[in-house]
């Protein structure tokens, strides 16, 4: 059984990951770049002259890993599922290089007997070399069998995050789609999250899924890059969205958004079953020049 203490005083280490260009041009590769080897706004993510690196790609650098998984956190590891995800950059990532982060727990949220709990985390990724602040990752984890811990201590006072903005009452002002191929969980497992709910049909069917799902990060990381995509010049400063419902591999996704001032309101769907994946999703376009 989960202990909110025991969590929030969890001793995670500092991580170091040394990246390179080729795990750059992994990681776009994984998002879909190259489907179109003619397209230079595709290939740019790609190739190494010139390469620029996707911004959501820093969820995936040093990365705690699967720290749930340790029996010592009481965690039902089966009944895990990424619940949001939030993303700000202070600086451009560099196509190769190291970089150093710690997690740490900020909130512990019982939802009640049945209902699940939800852990919120944070983190701060630096480059190595300068010790600059290249991003600030967010987000919380979803225990869906694992509520029900608070019946003899108060319940917590408030989220720790704040509940994110819905979409606008009107037609979306721009959507667009992009299909996943039938092995992009494979693929995209191979920037670190190796978790077998998205490779291992066993282990799917164990978790209460037909066949193994989509990365909630893959989902993330393809709707960012169709925002670029839709607004350029701009690129990706900041980006956060609820994870609502899973894709399976092969399905296609499109976002809807909404221009607000200066930011952009979005969801997305899978297309073929018209079921929301990705919620209350709100990002902020910036030029590259703007990010220090």
């Amino acid at each position: 059984m989960i202990d909110r203490d025991t969590l929030l005083n969890w001793p995670f280490e500092e991580i170091v990951q040394r990246y390179t260009v080729r795990d750059t041009q992994l990681y776009a590769l994984s998002l879909g770049f190259g489907d179109d080897p003619m397209d230079a706004g595709q290939l740019r993510h790609v190739l190494e002259n010139g390469l620029r690196p996707f911004p959501t790609m820093a969820l995936v650098l040093a990365h705690p890993g699967p720290w749930t998984a340790n029996p010592a956190t009481g965690v039902n590891r089966s009944g895990v599922v990424h619940g949001e995800q939030r993303l700000t950059l202070h600086r451009r990532l560099l196509v190769e290089g190291a970089v150093r982060s710690r997690a740490r727990v900020v909130a512990v949220l019982d939802k009640g007997e049945g209902k699940g709990a939800v852990i919120q985390t944070e983190r701060q990724l630096h480059d190595v070399a300068t010790g600059d602040l290249l991003a600030t990752i967010a987000g919380s984890t979803f225990c869906r069998r694992d509520g029900g811990f608070d019946k003899a201590e108060p319940p917590p006072t408030k989220p720790a995050t704040p509940a994110p903005p819905a979409v606008p009452d009107r037609a979306p002002d721009a959507t667009a789609e992009l299909p996943t191929r039938p092995q992009a969980a494979l693929l995209y497992r191979l920037n670190g999250d190796y978790n077998p709910l998205h490779a291992d049909p066993a282990v799917a069917r164990n978790a209460g899924f037909e066949r193994p799902i989509t990365h909630g990060l893959l989902s993330f990381g393809m709707a960012a890059r169709m925002l670029e995509e839709r607004f350029p010049p701009a690129g990706i400063a900041s980006i956060g969205a609820r994870f609502a419902a899973p894709m399976v591999p092969g399905e296609t996704l499109q976002v809807q958004m909404w221009q607000e001032g200066g930011e952009v309101v979005f969801r997305a769907l899978c297309k073929e079953r018209q079921v929301v994946v990705l919620s209350h999703g709100r990002a902020r376009l910036a030029r590259d020049e703007e990010l220090s």
